[in-house]
């Protein structure tokens, strides 16, 4: 789309090198050197507790709507208090801090103070308990890291899934509801009791580069846990990659207003650890990208104007729709905003020029707005794009310290990372972390990449596809899933929310649909109280979405690109089978392991399978 200026904001200028090996190998790099950052992360929180002691760090809402803030000195404080108890606990890199919690100032508090003392801290998602009764994937966790302390909000709540992945007798920390008659019970308050001693000191100086801060735990496309180790070099080199591009914040810390879960790699890292790096604050958003939370985010943006803002694209198609009603919202939201993100999915068109046209109504001009590409394994900062696009997808270049490696496969390239950013393994698992790096030392991160001009790297890259995910036509014409399950997603125009593709080893190309149900109501009569499944199967309902597969197939440049037939998916994901994450990401393998069944209803022309030329014609 044309439109008016990009807001004027001060970003990074990378200035790129690259060779092209004799094989076809590219290696794409930064000639600009990355800056000297930290040994630690919480050298930042010292600073900000030292020069900004009473600015506030971190805010929650508390019963009865109000902000409850912690402020730099005080969470310095607090920390060092709970890094005394946590070491007398005994927790160290072989017993480390389990974290079953939403996000929350405790969890936050617990977690830093792990990290001050050199203790790991792994946070754990709190559906592994909520979504599972046999806590399987708990009871893995607890294999893999052997914790020696677990720390929950709500103490009744995850009582039941602690002893039986963790046992009875383990440490059992909670801020509410703790549980009654049960050995090891401790409240969250009488970890600041104690005073910080000189054991607290001396545990932070020996704190380094190569101290485990934490372990996220990724499913990839196994669906069992890994537990992905994350060094302080990791962390904070990561911090000034990401403190280079958004320049910005260097001279205005950050206020962030955001919901992604800390036990994902997203807000766990690069959210959550940029506020403390560039001395910003944290307002926890309890909101959800879902038709039932989606209001708790709007009225928090509605009360505090963030200077970066990161959601789903899901997430941005709500907020869309309720700003173009809503001008207090609107005008929140856009007013001290430097910087939008989008990740976890592809971005619809329709959804890229809504924020950009929003931006414009209400600025006189456009944000920023922009993707990058990265991992658990990469902290995740590795490549972003900041340079104004007319379309979505362009996930940028190189951040300083990173090193691209393109590996030539068909028409695409096998995209390969590293730096000091990278981790150096899987814990206690060497056969993975041998599997996970190439002879060069290069992590490969499973994702295919594309040249968005052919042979110029300064122009960015286009994700092309998980390499895992994408399958052979029985034609042997392969399927670039990632890119054909953007397309459709986009063509569909926000009716749905993501889609799985399928026909592996098949003639022709089908799909999974996840709905989005606000957007398919609005199609049938407004008097009409349906269900959701009425909703589904109304005749106005289908024939939109056959008219919207029909434009897709004429659209398609071949049979490797043409989705043929769509099925509705009813039953939600779900997230204790690994078929989606936290952040509402949907694992192609997984669904299709667990749903063969509808696979195969799709290919047998049940009634509810839409195919084009029939709605159309009924």
């Amino acid at each position: 789309m044309t439109g008016k200026a990009v807001r004027d904001v001060e970003l990074w200028a990378p200035v790129l090198e690259w060779e092209t090996r004799r094989d076809g190998t590219v290696l794409v790099w930064r000639k600009d050197l990355l800056r000297p950052y930290p040994a630690k992360l919480n050298e930042r929180l010292v600073h900000w507790a030292s020069v900004a002691p009473d600015r506030p760090w971190m805010a929650e809402r508390v019963e009865g709507g109000e902000w409850r803030k912690v402020t730099y000195g005080e969470a310095l404080d607090r920390i060092r208090r709970i890094g005394q108890s946590l070491l007398d606990f005994g927790l160290s890199l072989e017993s480390p801090l389990a974290i079953l919690s939403d996000n929350s100032i405790e969890h936050a508090l617990m977690a830093l103070a792990a990290q001050h003392v050199g203790i790991p801290s792994a946070a754990l998602s709190p559906a592994y308990c909520t979504l599972s009764t046999s806590f399987e994937k708990l009871k893995d966790v607890a294999r893999q890291i052997t914790p020696g302390l677990v720390f929950a909000d709500d103490g009744l709540a995850f009582a039941e899934a602690v002893d039986a992945a963790f046992g009875p007798d383990i440490p059992f920390v909670s801020v509410r509801n703790p549980v009654p008659h049960r050995r090891n019970t401790v409240r969250f308050e009488s970890l600041l009791e104690a005073g910080a001693g000189p054991s607290v000191d001396a545990a932070f100086d020996a704190v380094g580069p190569d101290t485990i801060a934490k372990f996220l735990f990724t499913s990839g496309t196994t669906g069992s846990p890994k537990a992905v180790i994350q060094t302080q070099r990791m962390l904070c080199s990561n911090q000034e990659m990401v403190a280079d591009c958004y320049s910005y914040l260097r001279k205005e810390p950050p206020v962030i207003v955001d919901w992604a879960p800390w036990n994902h790699t997203a807000s766990g890292n690069k959210v959550f650890n940029l506020v403390i790096y560039n001395g910003g604050t944290f307002y926890i958003d309890k909101g959800k990208p879902t038709p039932a939370m989606i209001g708790e985010t709007l009225a928090n943006l509605k009360e505090v104007s963030p200077t970066w803002y990161f959601n789903v694209p899901a997430g941005y198609e709500m907020l869309v729709r309720a700003m173009r009603g809503d001008e207090a919202l609107r005008r929140s939201f856009f007013r001290d905003l430097k910087m939008l993100m989008y990740a976890g999915a592809g971005m619809a068109q329709h959804t890229w020029d809504a924020l950009s046209a929003l931006a414009e109504s209400t600025l006189g001009h456009r944000v920023p707005l922009g993707t990058g590409l990265g991992s658990t394994e990469t902290s995740p900062f590795a490549i972003f794009c900041t340079d104004p696009q007319q379309s979505p997808g362009n996930v940028g270049v190189p951040a300083q310290g990173v090193t691209m490696k393109l590996v030539p496969i068909d028409d695409k390239y096998e995209l390969r990372l590293k730096g000091p950013n990278v981790t150096p393994g899987y814990w206690r698992n060497p056969k993975l972390t041998a599997e996970a790096f190439d002879e060069e030392g290069f992590y490969r991160i499973g994702d295919a990449v594309k040249f968005a001009t052919p042979g110029d790297p300064r122009k960015g890259f286009y994700f092309d596809g998980r390499t895992a995910e994408n399958f052979k036509l029985n034609t042997g014409t392969w399927v670039a899933v990632g890119v054909v399950r953007a397309q459709l997603v986009n063509q569909f125009g926000g009716l749905i929310r993501d889609v799985v593709i399928t026909g592996e080893n098949r003639a022709e190309l089908g799909a999974l649909a996840v709905p989005f149900m606000p957007a398919l109501r609005e199609l049938v009569p407004p008097d009409a109280d349906l269900n959701d499944d009425a909703v589904l199967a109304h005749p106005s309902v289908r024939a939109e979405l056959a008219a919207r597969l029909a434009d897709h197939q004429q659209k398609a440049s071949g049979s490797a690109t043409r989705v043929m037939r769509l099925l509705l998916m009813t039953e939600p994901p779900r997230f204790e089978k690994g078929e989606i994450t936290d952040k509402g990401s949907l694992n192609q393998r997984q669904v299709l392991a667990h749903r063969s069944g509808l696979v195969e209803a799709l290919y047998s022309d049940t009634p509810e399978v839409i195919h084009a030329s029939k709605e159309l014609a009924a």
